[in-house]
């Protein structure tokens, strides 16, 4: 489930919501056999507060995107619709056309195998939370944000243009510029996640401005792409962050032993911790830059490309009359790969060391503990990372605004002692060392079960 984005469908009954078809009753073993999958492949249920509705047609047409929307066919998706939804009102009146029953009364409001008591404790939490006031924005603080991202950019432009276009001006103002496309890129998460305005239609649009001019990347790609994260982190087949498993990366203690057991064999993977320097940060500059422009064109976002080109328009005419062509050029590939490379360390300080497997359907608060950690909070860091080194926070709460992050991290803590329930929060330094650590081993592990499987 994601939050409603673009064009909203029309509501149309579900295959399954003939008159009188909302008094049905299922179990949870009726509904885990509806994930749309086998043959013939099965329709797509889903439950939501024990209303069971059939997504089956309408996944194609969920704002949010058909993929994420499926990751949750056959499962309890309560949890992920409250998460990501801000106006719950609205979508619900496009969901009365796709109930089709409800949970019988001997059924548990989730699955049987989920914690009980840690499900009933977290939405204390979550009520806890909304009633404190802590989803609230403060627009001031986004507001400096913004405004510190104006200056590093033009100050970018200014060191050129007074100290003139020798080497270390050129490094300055492509280490000035790498920072401003950094934090722009902080910002317009803020913003795809719903958390700056209270008005949804406003996040979608200011999310445009940042994410197609100051950065020169698809907003709707980003959040059909970030959704599918957030709704199962770190889950192979569903999770697109950790797709580079296999083709580039081994990932995770079991898959890379499934995938030497397999005998398949992509890349030297028990090298891995020493190519991801390269290979990571430039398939992300390559993959983000590439496909960016081609899904806003394949869609016909004709918004998003005009506002994608008037960033480089006003890339090309700010800095071409100081560069040239070919150092702009220069210009351009230097801090578009300095920032994927800062990108690429502190969004995988969080997960990539976590761990990783094929999709458990567990409780929200679990799924979210076990694929993410934190990096231990200072000015520094909270700056550099955009507030994601409390990454635990962030995905248990995705729209809540990340300046009070740090005032509910002492409620998950106890949450997590309460549960046994390991709350992982590292040094800066040693969450990136980590990322290293996980790929020797991971690659070792794979090497070991190809060698001797």
């Amino acid at each position: 489930m994601a939050p409603l984005r673009g064009p909203k469908p029309e509501p149309q009954p579900g295959p399954g919501a003939e008159a009188g078809s909302a008094g049905r009753r299922f179990t949870w073993e009726q509904i885990a056999a509806r994930t749309g999958r086998g043959q013939p492949p099965q329709p797509r249920w889903l439950v939501i507060h024990r209303k069971v509705y059939d997504i089956s047609h309408f996944h194609r047409r969920h704002p949010g995107g058909a993929r994420v929307i499926s990751h949750y066919a056959g499962q309890d998706a309560t949890e992920p619709f409250i998460a990501f939804h801000t106006n719950k009102e609205l979508v619900r009146k496009y969901m009365s056309s796709l109930l089709i029953g409800e949970l019988a009364p001997d059924q548990p409001s989730f699955e049987p195998k989920k914690n009980k008591l840690l499900v009933k404790d977290f939405h204390e939490l979550r009520a806890t939370i909304e009633r404190t006031g802590l989803l609230k924005t403060n627009h001031l603080f986004f507001f400096l944000l913004f405004l510190h991202i104006l200056l590093l950019d033009v100050a970018s432009w200014f060191v050129l243009w007074y100290f003139g276009t020798s080497l270390v001006p050129f490094l300055i103002s492509a280490v000035l510029m790498t920072i401003a496309q950094s934090q722009a890129g902080f910002l317009q998460h803020d913003l795809g996640h719903l958390s700056v305005f209270s008005n949804t239609k406003w996040n979608h649009l200011v999310h445009e401005f940042v994410m197609c001019h100051l950065k020169g990347l698809s907003a709707s790609w980003w959040t059909l792409h970030h959704s599918q994260h957030h709704a199962k982190p770190n889950c192979f087949n569903k999770d697109p962050d950790i797709s580079m498993h296999p083709l580039v990366f081994a990932l995770g203690k079991k898959l890379s032993v499934e995938l030497g057991m397999q005998k398949k064999k992509y890349m030297p993977y028990n090298h891995q911790h020493k190519y991801f320097f390269i290979i990571f940060p430039v398939l992300v500059a390559v993959l983000f830059q590439g496909y960016s422009l081609y899904f806003i064109v394949q869609r016909k976002i004709w918004r998003e490309l005009a506002w994608t080109l008037a960033y480089y328009i006003r890339l090309f005419f700010a800095f071409e009359p100081l560069l040239g062509i070919k150092g702009l050029l220069g210009f351009f590939l230097l801090f578009k790969l300095l920032e994927s490379t800062l990108f690429t360390w502190i969004s995988q300080s969080n997960h990539i060391a976590m761990h990783i497997d094929y999709d458990n359907n567990m409780d929200w608060f679990s799924t979210q503990l076990q694929a993410t950690c934190n990096v231990d909070q200072s000015l520094f860091n909270d700056w550099l990372t955009g507030h994601l080194n409390f990454q635990i926070e962030h995905h248990l709460f995705p729209t809540m605004p990340r300046h009070n992050y740090w005032k509910v991290a002492p409620l998950v803590k106890s949450l997590c002692a309460k549960h046994g329930i390991e709350y992982k929060s590292k040094p800066l330094l040693s969450s990136f060392a980590d990322i290293l650590h996980s790929l020797k081993d991971s690659g070792e592990l794979w090497l070991n079960a190809y060698s001797h499987g």
